[in-house]
């Protein structure tokens, strides 16, 4: 016989071990950030849904915003833009050079109806992208601006 020890030892063995050993809980898995989530499902189910409530809540009314790829107004260039038409016939565009949120962005700004008079890099010191980050600075740049709010 291989094994000469009594099952009842080997069981008693089998027990002492596994509570000198207990097992080890599992980590829950953490949804993934919105910020890694894919561009395009970002920008429009996130970014333009929070913006446009943010804008709103300022007392501003937006006429339009979507997501676009195409060329960049005034300096040219392919890229993926947040264009938004607020009252008052006033436009903003906010231009990302690739389609990943932390990518280069500029933002391009125009009153009544006229071309961007305004083009400025946005967000270029932060090394994190956050989506309340993005709302907040357009709100900020709008606000610079006297777009929204009690101005």
């Amino acid at each position: 016989m291989e094994n000469s020890k009594p099952s009842s030892e080997l069981n008693a063995k089998n027990e002492v071990s596994n509570v000198e050993n207990p097992p080890v809980p599992k980590k829950p898995v953490k949804p993934p950030k919105l910020e890694d989530k894919p561009f395009n499902e970002f920008i429009s189910n996130y970014f333009i849904p929070g913006l446009t409530k943010s804008i709103q809540e300022k007392g501003s009314g937006v006429n339009e915003i979507r997501l676009i790829q195409g060329e960049r107004p005034v300096v040219g260039g392919l890229c993926w833009m947040v264009f938004c038409e607020l009252s008052d016939d006033r436009k903003f565009w906010l231009c990302f050079n690739k389609d990943v949120i932390t990518s280069d962005k500029t933002i391009l700004l125009a009153e009544s109806n006229s071309d961007p008079s305004i083009v400025e890099s946005f967000l270029i010191d932060e090394k994190k992208t956050t989506l309340p980050l993005l709302i907040s600075r357009v709100l900020q740049r709008l606000n610079g601006q006297k777009w929204i709010g009690a101005n």
